[in-house]
């Protein structure tokens, strides 16, 4: 028999994997530039490979975990990115970077899908809350790879600091081989990749993937090109160091564990129609900071609000998924997953080809855009899910 807080464990143990995994690149990106003497157009290739191999990882997840159950499912991805991470901080070889990025980016994607649709399984009518203390882990994952380096980096190489790293997978695998799962929920249904898919008929499923597909994308954006955008546009011309640029990413990442964990409360008693528009709210402001600023301490307050802002979508949304489809967890948060980085995969690239034609400082304007398009569409999720389910009311 399981304990749903050991479960629960498992799975914070398994998110914050995959934050190491989601700011891997975004971290070592200047010195994958470096080693290989890469422009922005070929940076932004790299931060398109790992959101498609995290959505290669959300695709088969879904139903294979419905069906045989979460345990080996976790096993095999943390050691997946565990081998990946150290290929990435050795690799000789553009093709080979390319694809350990991916490699990192298939385990990442599974553990994200499974760790989301195991709490969301152990954590009925709190789902929410219990979500957003879930992205806290994330957070601390998130924060580790960019904190390390900016300690350390006086110190090692980056290679020896993602070497290191890569052997935190170790914790999660041990664990999940001595503890206890949720039995499978769909034992004696055949496999299959459509069945998350059959959701999308459904108007409220559909709105919330859109909204987290363009979530994903900001995110995604927002962790890989943080460091760029401060290196390139706010510290441009000044003396500075890799540390600097660094710390810019870690006050965001940062500012979404400190959201997250006051979400986890704050969503008992909280409007979650009210929280997702001041999220929307929050990150704008830190857009248009960035663009009124050159000051890099001043600029830092941006990054700090994008941060609190991006950390409330995706728990709420995912909360709401699981409440409506807690038969179907897997094959429901695959189907979000797979279209969430879709949109990911996508607007990093397109950013990619816009930092490349007319400069790494149009980050802020292209998130301003892509805020346009978030705030209505939470509008929608607010209006299909909100109004529907009276715990989604608190």
């Amino acid at each position: 028999m399981y304990r749903k807080n050991l479960v629960f464990a498992a799975a914070c143990l398994g998110m914050l994997l995959f934050g190491v995994v989601f700011l891997s690149l975004g971290s070592v990106n200047n010195m994958l530039a470096a080693r290989f003497k890469l422009d922005d157009s070929a940076i932004g290739t790299l931060t398109a490979l790992l959101p498609f191999g995290i959505l290669v990882g959300s695709l088969v997840f879904g139903p294979i975990v419905d069906r045989f159950g979460y345990r080996w499912m976790l096993i095999a991805a943390s050691l997946i990115v565990g081998v990946a991470l150290e290929g990435m901080a050795y690799a000789v070889s553009k093709r080979l970077v390319q694809l350990f990025v991916f490699a990192i980016g298939f385990g990442g994607g599974i553990l994200n899908g499974a760790t989301n649709a195991l709490a969301a399984d152990v954590s009925e009518g709190e789902r929410g809350a219990k979500l957003s203390l879930l992205g806290v882990f994330f957070g601390i994952g998130a924060l580790t790879m960019p904190s390390a380096i900016a300690i350390l980096s006086r110190t090692f190489s980056l290679s020896t600091i993602v070497s290191a790293i890569g052997t935190l997978v170790l914790i999660p695998a041990a664990y999940c081989l001595a503890i206890a799962f949720p039995p499978p929920k769909q034992r004696a249904e055949k496999l299959s990749l459509a069945s998350g898919f059959a959701l999308l008929r459904e108007p409220s499923f559909l709105f919330a993937c859109l909204a987290l597909a363009v979530q994903s994308g900001m995110e995604g954006m927002s962790n890989d090109w943080t460091t760029r955008y401060f290196k390139n546009a706010v510290l441009a011309g000044q003396s500075f160091t890799e540390r600097d640029a660094q710390l810019a990413l870690v006050a965001l990442t940062g500012a979404m564990v400190v959201t997250r964990f006051a979400l986890s409360s704050l969503l008992t008693r909280v409007n979650s129609r009210t929280v997702l528009l001041v999220s929307v709210g929050t990150t704008t402001c830190g857009a248009v900071l960035l663009t009124s600023t050159n000051n890099y301490h001043a600029a830092l307050l941006g990054p700090l609000l994008i941060g609190m802002g991006l950390a409330a979508i995706f728990p709420v949304v995912l909360g709401f998924v699981g409440d409506r489809y807690p038969q179907q967890s897997g094959a429901a948060f695959s189907t979000v997953f797979v279209l969430a980085l879709t949109g990911n995969m996508a607007i990093n690239k397109t950013f990619g080809h816009v930092a490349h034609g007319y400069g790494v400082r149009q980050y802020p304007i292209m998130l301003l855009c892509l805020l346009v398009f978030s705030a209505l569409l939470l509008l929608m999720v607010i209006k299909q899910f909100a109004t529907r389910n009276p715990e989604n009311q608190k």
